[in-house]
């Protein structure tokens, strides 16, 4: 399958960028040089600790989780790997999204390129060509505890290689086998290690991670912009967004978007029409927005360190020390760190919702609105208007506040008391994906309420970088007049901060936003 970049897999130097575009179908992954030499190295050490070593290596001529005292014959050792996927490929509940599971083949493969796993060349190279050619494991979402790393779903991503599971191809859901043969490749039998190799790693929660950050990343931007857009329909006060105020408290996050605003605010008309109006103090959605803005972007600066550094560690057990010609059991699969940072990331996202959800009840509120027509339209009675989409607003961020609660502080132990500390990295994953989509229709709504009303002070102009996001939200959605169905309307404008098009629409008429 031709694609327009590819990336060469080390182990050491994946980025998330590179993730999501794998992800999306961007780009096509390929094991280096490097890493392969990396991977003979240390497939010979697992190699003579299977074959005729009389030391209990684990996961090797051992049992598992508490079957860990029980000695497996070197001749059933590779079908302790193939069982391994069997038993472990009871995930429940519906697929994860496809980007998820491409992105979680893409890291663990670059896991495994890392050399410190000991699974052979061949097996990764077929996970890789599965990604290229389009195989996509059929994946449950339920059933990763993430301890030992997300063993369900990973067991799930590796059964097609062995033709076991299923898998789409084309569109079509296929046996393992079928979806491989449709794409032109053949199984592969697993040798000493590597059923243990593929399902020991945090991936999916990794995936969440990386993925959720870059959305996260431009939700953070589109509240910006959004905030801009309803202080101008609000006819509100730029002074809160001056950067003398925010040198005395130097956050980077809330820097940061004070002056994106102030950027966006830049040339406007309306502004200046009630530069000496005898309004005090703008409501704290408005003048506190850089403080909660940032406050959440320095978040999402934490949940980036965190992921950065886990798209290129090694999570198997055992680890294959090549220089120590050592295997070692350890505890680099516990995926704590990683439901920190999402739940931390959920956090974040919520909380721009839940400001931004105020600003909307402002805009429609006539009580609140400073002279705009209640609920944003010219016939009110007849017409509702904006009413009800601030009650989604309401709806989603108040579903945002109960997922908002800590996978991670959460715990019950497994495997007979030998797992007996996890993470559920897993449901924080699935927690942060549900609010992030939440978060990006409530930003939505705020840019659809806000561009209706600024067109209420027209021939005043907002500023340059207002006038660049009314713009491009008005190619997505045509000013409301006479009451129609807005929710077509609030998922285009959703999709387009999610991939970003909003925000490389504003770039494209200002310089580039912090």
């Amino acid at each position: 399958m031709a694609q327009a970049t590819a990336i060469r897999l080390t182990g050491d130097d994946l980025r998330i960028e590179d993730v999501w575009a794998v992800a999306f179908g961007d780009a096509d992954a390929a094991l280096s040089d490097e890493a392969r030499a990396k991977m003979r190295a240390a497939r010979e050490l697992v190699e003579r600790a299977a074959h005729g070593s009389r030391e209990h290596t684990y996961g090797i001529n051992t049992g598992f989780g508490r079957f860990v005292s029980r000695s497996i014959p070197e001749e059933q050792t590779e079908e302790l790997q193939l069982r391994l996927l069997r038993s472990h490929a009871c995930g429940v509940g519906e697929p994860y999204p496809a980007e998820i599971v491409r992105a979680a083949m893409l890291l663990r493969a670059n896991a495994l390129a890392k050399g410190t796993s000991g699974a052979r060349i061949e097996t990764v190279e077929l996970l890789l060509e599965c990604v290229n050619r389009g195989v996509l494991p059929y994946v449950p979402s339920r059933g990763s505890v993430g301890a030992s790393g997300d063993l369900a779903p990973l067991a799930h991503l590796a059964l097609p290689l062995v033709g076991e599971g299923e898998a789409w191809h084309d569109g079509e859901l296929l046996s393992g086998a079928d979806a491989l043969a449709a794409a032109g490749l053949e199984p592969t039998r697993l040798a000493a290690k590597e059923g243990l190799s593929l399902v020991n790693g945090t991936q999916f929660m990794a995936a969440f991670g990386s993925l959720g950050l870059v959305r996260a990343r431009r939700l953070a931007a589109a509240a910006d912009l959004a905030c801009a857009l309803s202080l101008e329909a609000l006819q509100g006060s730029r002074t809160s967004f001056i950067p003398q105020i925010h040198r005395l408290r130097p956050l980077r996050g809330q820097a940061a978007s004070a002056a994106n605003v102030m950027r966006l605010l830049e040339g406007s008309a309306i502004i200046e029409a009630h530069k000496w109006c005898d309004k005090v103090q703008d409501a704290y959605s408005l003048r506190c927005a850089p403080q909660v803005h940032g406050a959440a972007r320095d978040l999402l600066d934490y949940v980036e360190g965190t992921f950065a550094v886990e798209l290129n560690a090694a999570t198997d057990n055992p680890l294959v020390l090549v220089e120590d010609e050592l295997l070692v059991s350890n505890g680099n699969f516990h995926g704590q760190p990683l439901a920190f940072a999402l739940d931390a990331l959920t956090m974040a996202c919520s909380e721009l919702a839940n400001i931004s959800e105020r600003r909307v009840e402002r805009l429609v509120n006539p009580n609140l609105s400073d002279g705009l027509p209640a609920f944003l339209t010219t016939d009110g009675g007849l017409n509702s208007g904006f009413m009800i989409l601030q009650y989604v607003a309401a709806s989603l961020v108040s579903e945002n506040k109960v997922l908002c609660h800590p996978a991670s502080v959460d715990s019950i132990p497994t495997s007979a008391g030998q797992e007996d500390h996890v993470s559920m990295g897993n449901a924080a994953g699935l927690k942060a994906w549900q609010v992030l989509a939440n978060s990006e229709r409530a930003l939505a709504i705020e840019l659809l309420a806000g561009a209706q009303g600024v067109e209420f002070l027209a021939p005043l102009e907002p500023g340059e970088g207002v006038r660049a996001t009314h713009a491009f939200v008005r190619s997505l959605s045509r000013r409301l007049g006479d009451d129609r169905p807005l929710a077509g309307d609030i998922e285009a404008v959703a999709t387009a901060i999610r991939d970003g098009s909003l925000l490389g629409a504003v770039e494209a008429e200002v310089e580039k936003l912090a």
